[in-house]
């Protein structure tokens, strides 16, 4: 009968030979790749997709002020939570006009 560490044996040694075959196939598909590429003249950016120019963005241009404690000079610009100097207060009272 075949005890538990030998069974644990014999998957070490699947999974290396797995990961020993995985490897001599990739190298050998990256290499077919590479030779198809190499006759046709392809390059990365011929392959569509794979080398693509990343989204450049534009720096968003500040948020105007919207709201001023005239007393403190802080102020807000209505965006998110609104700040603890503003709480209970009407908002129109401080609105910048």
């Amino acid at each position: 009968m075949t005890t538990y560490q030998e069974y644990k044996a014999k998957i070490a040694e699947l999974e290396n030979l797995a990961e020993s075959a995985r490897k001599n196939e990739i190298a050998e598909a990256k290499e077919k790749i590479a030779t198809i590429m190499r006759d046709y003249g392809l390059g990365l950016a011929d392959l569509g997709g794979v080398a693509t120019k990343t989204k450049v963005s534009k720096p968003r241009a500040p948020v105007p002020t919207k709201y001023r404690d005239d007393a403190t000079g802080q102020t807000w610009t209505g965006r998110g939570r609104a700040p603890k100097w503003l709480e209970g207060k009407n908002k129109d009272d401080y609105l910048i006009k």
